[in-house]
């Protein structure tokens, strides 16, 4: 894949406080753009009100509508597709049974009291068990994500070389690439059936919610109080790695528990060395994916159980 490209944005959730016209203006770029919306599932498409914030035209590469016709149009393509998501959700569902243990075990020995010297090598235990289980998840993803392109070679299908052809067109003509949120999992998905990655790769790239969870090297799924009950912070899938040593929290006011010291450091310390930032409305980072020149409104989770205003990276460093 070519390197990705320097001029990345990242942004807080839209809807109460639209940034992308603000983010297109300081790329200081002319022209069209383009957006996927793929993560809106059947909404994909109704961008007339984002054509309207940023005033100009902007093309839906449609890659939700795109993938749902391949699978129309190739029923053995479909078929191995579905068996495919149903193995990868049982695997999350047998992850998550393990998961919940050993956050149980790690947040038991941090609440503990005793012996400093006994308990921090003990906690650090727990959470590099917690470290090891999500690289173990990931590997097992990754390995299952590599045994269906081997098999079913997507590069190979006529439709969907003639797909990519078309969506290749319409980036090369485009300003910079928009990245819309919705549902994570299902954008990561079509994003990677049509082989996304090295078409936007060299485009200027501003991405938003799950969009910006996308662009990451794994894909964290959190909501400390979701309807059904208390939840805890899980590894859903590799994403594209556009962004390093990052990991994005949309919406963390409102699904995390903030005020949590004891779960804020261990989702910082357990997802170390990788930066944990809020991303709320108005949070925006702009830079290159490794370094960012700009950072506003965003909060970093620390060890220490507590928020630090987070704050752009000088030359040399590694991450905000």
């Amino acid at each position: 894949m070519p390197s990705p490209s320097s001029r990345i944005t990242l942004l807080g959730p839209q809807r109460a406080q639209p940034s992308v016209a603000s983010a297109v203006a300081a790329l200081g770029v002319d022209g069209p753009l383009c957006v996927i919306t793929a993560g809106w599932q059947e909404r994909e498409g109704e961008v007339d009100e984002l054509a309207g914030h940023v005033a100009r035209p902007v093309v839906d590469l449609a890659l939700y509508r795109r993938t749902e016709a391949l699978f129309k149009s190739d029923p053995g393509l479909f078929d191995a597709h579905r068996e495919r998501q149903t193995w990868l959700r049982e695997l999350q569902r047998v992850y998550r049974i393990r998961l919940g243990h050993a956050l149980e075990a790690a947040r038991d020995v941090l609440r503990e009291d005793g012996d400093p010297l006994v308990l921090e090598h003990e906690r650090r235990a727990a959470i590099a068990a917690l470290r090891t289980l999500d690289r173990y998840h990931l590997k097992r993803i990754r390995g299952a994500r590599e045994a269906f392109t081997r098999e079913h070679s997507l590069s190979e299908r006529p439709a969907v070389v003639a797909e990519r052809a078309e969506i290749a067109r319409v980036i090369e003509g485009s300003a910079a690439v928009l990245i819309a949120g919705g549902h994570v999992a299902i954008l990561i998905n079509r994003m990677r059936i049509l082989d996304i990655a090295p078409l936007i790769a060299t485009r200027p790239i501003i991405a938003w919610s799950a969009g910006a969870m996308a662009l990451t090297e794994r894909i964290v799924l959190f909501h400390d109080s979701p309807p059904q009950g208390p939840g805890d912070p899980e590894v859903l899938d590799e994403g594209l790695g556009f962004v390093r040593n990052l990991v994005t929290l949309p919406h963390a006011r409102r699904r995390l528990q903030l005020d949590d010291r004891l779960r804020v450091a261990l989702f910082a310390r357990r997802f170390s060395p990788a930066a944990c930032l809020t991303f709320d409305s108005g949070t925006c980072l702009a830079g290159d994916g490794r370094r960012w020149r700009e950072i506003s409104a965003s909060y970093r989770l620390t060890a220490r159980g507590l928020l630090s205003k987070a704050r752009p990276v000088p030359a040399g460093a590694s991450s905000p």
